[in-house]
């Protein structure tokens, strides 16, 4: 699945203002769901180093660092890659 023209390190700074928002991500039958290693692809092209990657509900979910070094938690749609909610280390 080829990604949206923004790169992640913009969506993530949107979403910092979600930080205190539940992780409510659409459901979608699984053959919709787009390819754990594509995004696991995609944000160690922008310099995240995922310690975890799991499935949780319907979100996917990273734990690990980002470029700055800094801790992340991050909630992706499973088909859209879009960031439902993320906090990271201050």
């Amino acid at each position: 699945m080829k990604l949206r023209s923004w790169s992640l390190g913009a969506l993530l700074l949107l979403s910092v203002l979600n930080v205190h928002a539940a992780a409510d991500c659409p459901a979608y039958p699984k053959e919709e769901w787009a390819s754990e290693d594509t995004l696991k692809d995609a944000l160690a092209q922008e310099g995240y180093k995922i310690k975890k990657f799991k499935v949780d509900g319907n979100c996917y979910e990273i734990y690990g660092w980002n470029k700055q070094g800094k801790k992340v938690e991050i909630y992706f749609d499973m088909k859209t890659f879009a960031i439902i909610k993320a906090e990271v280390e201050r």
